[in-house]
C-alpha cells in the first residue's frame, strides 16, 4: 500500500498509468477514489498520482492538522518523494485551491494547473451547507439523508431524470469502505472555514473548467475572479464535473497539457 510518512501524518496515495506526471487533488469530503471516472481516460497518457488528503480515505490519523497550506505542503512532499520533477496538476473544488496554493508555495513542482469546478472564491453559503450536512450526519436521520441533501449541489439536474441514479449513488457512497466519518468531515471543514483564497491565482499555465449547472461554484461568478485565466464552461455538468462529464474534462485537460509539455517527460 503506497504511503508517505510525514512528521504528523501518514499520507496514502494511489499511483498508476504511464506518461508525464499528473497529480489529481480531490475536494472536500473526497479522496483518491473520487477520480474513478477519469482514471481509465487518463492512465494511458499520464502517470496518475492521487493522494488521500488528510481526514479522508486511508491517510491517518483522521484528526491530523489540516489547512489548505498544509494540504499543499503534503502534495509538494509527495512529488518530492516520488522524484517526478514538475507535474501537471488537476484540482477539483477545494483541490483546486490546494493546487493554487501548491503553485505559489512550490512553483518548481507545478508545470500546469487545471481548476475543475474551482476558483479563488470563498462563499459563506458553501461553508454553511457543509456545516448543515455535518449536523444532519450527527442526528438520528437515516444514514443516506445527508447524501440526498448534498447530491443536488453536486450533480447536474439531469441526473434526477435517470430512474434509480440517485438511489444507486447513495448506496455506493454508503458502501465505500474508506468513507469519511462525520468527525473527520467536521475536522476537514476547518481547513475551508476562514480560508481566503483571494490572490491565489498562480503564474504557471492555468486553465479553469467550470460546469454550467454548478451551484457551489457558479460559472458566471467564478469567471469574475479568474480574470485572464482561460476558462471553459462544460455543458450538462454540475459541481462534480468529472463525474457528470468525464470525457469533456479529459479532452480539455489533454489539449492543455499537450500545449504545455513537461520538458524531458515521456
Amino acid at each position: 500500500m503506497p504511503e508517505l510518512d510525514l512528521a504528523d501524518a501518514t499520507l496514502h496515495f494511489e499511483i498508476d498509468g504511464t506518461g508525464p506526471p499528473l497529480m489529481l487533488i480531490a475536494g472536500m469530503a473526497s479522496d483518491s477514489a473520487s477520480w474513478a471516472p477519469l482514471v481509465p481516460l487518463l492512465r494511458d497518457h499520464y502517470t496518475l498520482i492521487r493522494p488521500d488528503n488528510r481526514s479522508t480515505g486511508r491517510t491517518r490519523p483522521w484528526d491530523a492538522p489540516v489547512s489548505v497550506p498544509i494540504y499543499a505542503r503534503d502534495c509538494a512532499a509527495l512529488l518530492h518523494h516520488l522524484g517526478t520533477g514538475p507535474a501537471h496538476v488537476l484540482g477539483h473544488s477545494m483541490g483546486g485551491m490546494i493546487g493554487m496554493q501548491l503553485a505559489q508555495m512550490a512553483p518548481e513542482r507545478v508545470a500546469t494547473l487545471t481548476l475543475a469546478a474551482s476558483a479563488p472564491l470563498r462563499l459563506s453559503r458553501n461553508i454553511a451547507l457543509f456545516q448543515t450536512l455535518v449536523e444532519i450526519r450527527k442526528s438520528d436521520a437515516p444514514p443516506d439523508t445527508w447524501l440526498r441533501a448534498f447530491f443536488p449541489w453536486l450533480f447536474a439536474s439531469s441526473v434526477y431524470d435517470v430512474p434509480g441514479a440517485v438511489d444507486d449513488a447513495a448506496a455506493a457512497a454508503l458502501a465505500y469502505p474508506h468513507a469519511q466519518s462525520v468527525e473527520a468531515m467536521a475536522h476537514q471543514l476547518a481547513a475551508l472555514d476562514g480560508f481566503d483564497p483571494a490572490g491565489l491565482l498562480p503564474r504557471c499555465p492555468t486553465q479553469a473548467l467550470l460546469a454550467n449547472d454548478d451551484l457551489l461554484v457558479p460559472p458566471a461568478l467564478a469567471q469574475t475572479v479568474l480574470r485572464d485565466t482561460p476558462t471553459t464552461v462544460v455543458a450538462n455538468a454540475g459541481h462534480s464535473i468529472h463525474w457528470d462529464a468525464p470525457g469533456a474534462v479529459a479532452l480539455h485537460l489533454r489539449r492543455f497539457t499537450d500545449d504545455h509539455p513537461i520538458e524531458g517527460a515521456q
